[in-house]
């Protein structure tokens, strides 16, 4: 389940002092297993570092795609003690990101509009179910609270005769500060993977 997350990141994480984690990416510490518990997605995830393992409360449920796995652990070792910014920004409007999100790493938001074919009320349907909250924006729109300090918005347009349907992930400003770009990368690739498919 964890096989593309580098044990490395799981030993830097079990080094740091919970306390200052909890702080950092408002998540809870249990000392007896020695392992933190972090709301992904608005489902109950637990991160056992000494293990190299993550769990999924309830115990059995299908795991998250594994980039967002990959995201868990950055999350834990990155996230910082500040608020978003509430300004929703494209990964190319990041430092670096016009040349970093472009051919391998282009977003695979086709993930979605070939789910939807162009039916704006099914992607709306998807985005209630996965707890999205409507937006103002596009033909549909929703915000998504990912981790707790990493809200996205996820667009969509429906086709017509001149442009094929669209669709385009927003993150918050504030992603940039403690996100390498290829941890942006694999969120993004983990949310086209979720909303495109047609399991959990």
């Amino acid at each position: 389940m964890t096989a593309l997350i580098d044990k490395a990141f799981f030993q830097e994480l079990s080094g740091q002092d919970p306390r200052e984690v909890c702080r950092r990416a408002v998540c809870t510490y249990d000392d007896t297993e020695r392992s933190y518990a972090l709301t992904v997605w608005g489902e109950q995830c637990t991160i056992h570092p000494h293990q190299a393992r993550i769990e999924y409360v309830p115990a059995g449920r299908a795991p998250f795609h594994p980039y967002l796995e990959l995201l868990m652990i950055h999350y834990l070792l990155r996230a910082q003690a500040i608020e978003p910014t509430q300004a929703w920004v494209s990964e190319k409007d990041l430092p670096g990101g016009a040349t970093f999100f472009r051919g391998p790493h282009e977003i695979p938001t086709s993930l979605i509009t070939g789910r939807f074919n162009d039916d704006v009320d099914s992607f709306k349907n998807r985005c209630k179910h996965l707890m999205g909250t409507p937006l103002d924006l596009a033909d549909a729109a929703f915000s998504f609270t990912i981790a707790p300090r990493v809200p996205v918005a996820i667009l969509y347009w429906a086709g017509d005769d001149d442009f094929p349907a669209e669709s385009k992930i927003l993150y918050d400003r504030s992603i940039a500060e403690p996100f390498a770009l290829d941890v942006i990368y694999a969120l993004a690739v983990g949310i086209c993977e979720r909303v495109g498919s047609s399991n959990g």
